[in-house]
């Protein structure tokens, strides 16, 4: 149990500062927000899930083909320090560098925008490929394959929760989203990125 708890610390931590980041994902959710309330953004990230449950599932099964290597998992654990820390950076300059957050408009539903700002964004499938691989490598190597899905659970409610939680406020208040408070929050993720980050190194055997 108390291993699962620490795993479970570990991957929502670094989960919120991707899910929490701004990005096309989380403006567009802000836009339809504004129209749609909470509704909208479940709708949002059921379409992220719709994407990503097949990207972590491929993933996993790499895991399975790649184990053998001996160099793998210092591999894996060098990519997603290195990633935790550009991630951490650039997230803070995005952060500070924006005043407001726009609100764009668009012409499809909020689902179907959910699916393709999530498989259309470079971001979103360097953090899997990086991130989020050594999250499942460390998961399967624990609960073997069930590990993926307990790690795919781990993360997936915490885009429900964020995507619903921010629709439903931009809908009482454009402007709750965009304060000091956020920025504050950002920064503190981000340096826990880069305290995992470090983690991930001394993990390496040399």
């Amino acid at each position: 149990m108390e291993q699962f708890l620490e795993f479970a610390i570990l991957v929502i931590v670094i989960s919120a500062s991707g899910v929490m980041a701004p990005g096309p994902l989380f403006a567009a959710n802000i836009s339809y927000g504004l129209r749609g309330g909470a509704k909208s953004g479940i709708k949002m990230a059921t379409g992220h899930a719709i994407v990503e449950l097949p990207l972590v599932i491929l993933l996993g099964i790499g895991v399975f083909s790649l184990e053998s290597f001996p160099e793998f998992r210092t591999t894996i654990s060098i990519l997603g320090a290195l990633t935790l820390f550009i991630f951490a950076i650039l997230q803070i300059r995005t952060v500070f560098r924006e005043k407001e957050f726009s609100h764009p408009n668009s012409k499809q539903g909020a689902l179907i925008t959910g699916v393709l700002l999530s498989g259309l964004n470079p971001f979103f499938i360097i953090w899997w490929v990086t991130i989020g691989f050594k999250l499942i490598s460390d998961a399967m190597l624990i609960w073997a394959f069930s590990g993926m899905l307990i790690m795919f659970g781990l993360h997936i409610w915490m885009d429900f929760a964020w995507l619903g939680a921010v629709s439903f406020l931009a809908s009482k208040s454009k402007k709750i989203l965009s304060n000091k408070n956020y920025k504050i929050l950002m920064t503190g993720l981000s340096m826990m990125l880069i305290y995992f980050g470090i983690t991930f190194l001394q993990e390496i055997e040399f």
